[in-house]
């Protein structure tokens, strides 16, 4: 028996245009140009670019072409009532843009013409057929976004339809219908678009475009598509005004892997492309100067991490017990977490994972999960400090090197007015170690005693001193433990170097300062022994 032909789904991304709606994201020219060839590289179809004429920034990007294979994408609104096409200021930069397509915003909730453009029904309908043929008579694809359509749908069926059979009938290659508050519900989203498409609108000429304010935009979209439409338009990692746009990093592999979907449609970008999709979600992240969220579908770092005991050893014998796709096929790996929570399965595959062999019977492996219990009682979090757990792990089985020893230190912090007169403070730091038998004492000033307290510590480790030159601090998180002035303080340093590795550490204390020494000790140490395992690994390649 033959499979049906798929039907094709295209896929428009519009997180430099709707996805800088987002709080606190702010793209430049050059970012802009970054960010579009990650997305035209991957092979989403349609890259929407911003808004040519609202601002210096989206004129400057649409001055050339910034896509190759994609569709390049001016977004703008509908001509002003009152105003013909060829005199209207906004449509002319739409249409003197480099771009392949145009996507207009028209309003679709008679409430909305009324109150946001204070013009009639009938003249937001002209706007719309005027706008859609003066951009088609330029070469232009062209598509209308109509804004608010379910809600407008829900309080005026007929007009709504009118507006969205007004851009169809013009000329419109996709008529993309907008749950522009986000509130909408998948069983309505369903109803409404099979009535569009009864209306006479064929599905192949319609998109959806959700939003996220109930958690609903995938399900949404997905929604759309089992009704009919054919165009899903959404963002990077869900960015959007409020509560983001639909995730296209969530919906592309769904539709891909998912068999409900995977057997009736298809996109333009190969499945083998999907284990791109990590690296593509996190590098998005980095432009952004933002974390990653770990618990993302299919991209998160622990999307595929188990921490139960039971779990992780059933995921151990067969993966599939708890993960719906494999990692591999989405660029992301399996993680079974060292915690209070895992059993002997969850040490030994993570201490494999890092190059540790030990036997199931080794009575030093009891030592090291005893060991984890105890301390995590403590305050300790082993799961996201993955470097300080190899450390304790090589520790427990005798395996890492005393490179130096830190015989003590002192941190200072002084408030007091400089030469000019201004209150400043100050911190400095002073610290004493040991290598090969010779003391060395180091002083530094910092921004902050722990600043000051990993300079004086990383400046002079004397023959060591050359081998750390790389190391870079990333992050560093304070988590109080319990009440009080006298609380228990967690410290999470992330570290990494110039190989792109990175590694987080921990340090547990009654006094923040001694907490984050901790972890700055076992960062530097974590960063030595890494460097000796990358050495004979080479070793070994080599012979």
């Amino acid at each position: 028996m033959t499979m049906a032909k798929r039907e094709r789904i295209y896929l428009f991304d519009t997180t430099l245009r709707d996805g800088q709606q987002t709080p606190g994201v702010d793209f430049s020219v050059e970012d802009k140009i970054a960010v579009a060839k990650l997305l035209d590289d991957f092979g989403f179809d349609y890259v929407e670019g911003g808004y040519p004429g609202a601002n210096p920034t989206d004129t400057a990007f649409f001055s050339k072409k910034r896509t190759e294979k994609a569709a390049f994408v001016a977004f703008g609104m509908t001509k002003r009532a009152g105003v013909s096409a060829s005199n209207d200021p906004g449509l002319a930069a739409l249409l003197q843009s480099a771009s392949d397509a145009i996507c207009f915003v028209a309003k679709s909730w008679d409430y909305h013409v009324r109150v946001a453009l204070g013009c009639t029904n009938e003249e937001n309908l002209e706007s719309i057929t005027a706008s859609v043929e003066a951009s088609v008579a330029a070469g232009k694809e062209t598509m209308v976004d109509c804004e608010h359509f379910f809600d407008g749908y829900k309080a005026n069926p007929d007009y709504a339809l009118a507006c969205a059979k007004a851009a169809h009938k013009a000329g419109s290659r996709w008529v993309v219908l907008c749950d522009t508050n986000g509130g909408t519900q998948p069983a309505e989203i369903r109803e409404i678009v099979g009535a569009v498409i009864a209306a006479g609108i064929p599905g192949a000429y319609l998109g959806i475009h959700a939003h996220d304010d109930t958690g609903q935009a995938v399900a949404n979209s997905l929604a759309a598509v089992e009704a009919g439409v054919r165009q899903i338009q959404g963002t990077l990692n869900g960015i959007g005004e409020r509560c983001g746009n639909a995730n296209l990093v969530t919906i592309l592999p769904t539709l891909a892997l998912k068999p409900a979907y995977a057997e009736h449609f298809t996109t333009g970008i190969p499945t083998e492309k999907l284990a791109d999709l990590s690296r593509l979600s996190h590098g998005f992240d980095e432009l952004l100067n933002r974390a990653p969220e770990p618990q993302a579908p299919y991209v998160g770092a622990s999307a595929f991490a188990t921490k139960a005991g039971i779990h992780a050893s059933a995921v151990l014998k067969e993966p599939e017990t708890y993960e719906h796709v494999p990692p591999e096929s989405v660029g992301n790996t399996r993680r079974v977490m060292v915690s209070d929570q895992g059993g002997k399965s969850n040490f030994i595959a993570e201490l494999k994972r890092r190059g540790v062999a030990v036997d199931k019977a080794d009575p030093r492996l009891d030592t090291l999960i005893a060991l984890v219990k105890e301390r995590e009682a403590e305050g300790y979090a082993y799961e996201g400090a993955d470097a300080s757990f190899e450390l304790l792990a090589r520790r427990t089985l005798g395996r890492v090197p005393e490179f130096f020893r830190v015989d003590g230190f002192r941190c200072m912090v002084e408030r007091r007015f400089d030469a000019n007169g201004e209150l400043k403070t100050v911190s400095e730091a002073v610290v004493r170690v040991t290598v090969d038998g010779e003391t060395l004492m180091s002083v530094a000033e910092g921004h902050g005693p722990v600043n000051a307290l990993d300079i004086a510590l990383r400046k002079d480790l004397g023959k060591y001193q050359a081998e750390i030159s790389d190391l870079a601090l990333a992050d560093y998180k304070v988590r109080i433990l319990n009440g009080g002035t006298e609380a228990i303080t967690r410290v999470l340093i992330e570290s990494f170097d110039g190989t792109g590795a990175r590694w987080w550490t921990v340090g547990v204390s009654d006094n923040i300062i001694d907490a984050s020494f901790q972890a700055l000790m076992d960062s530097i140490v974590y960063k030595l022994v890494k460097n000796r395992d990358t050495a004979d690994a080479a070793e070994e390649n080599a012979a």
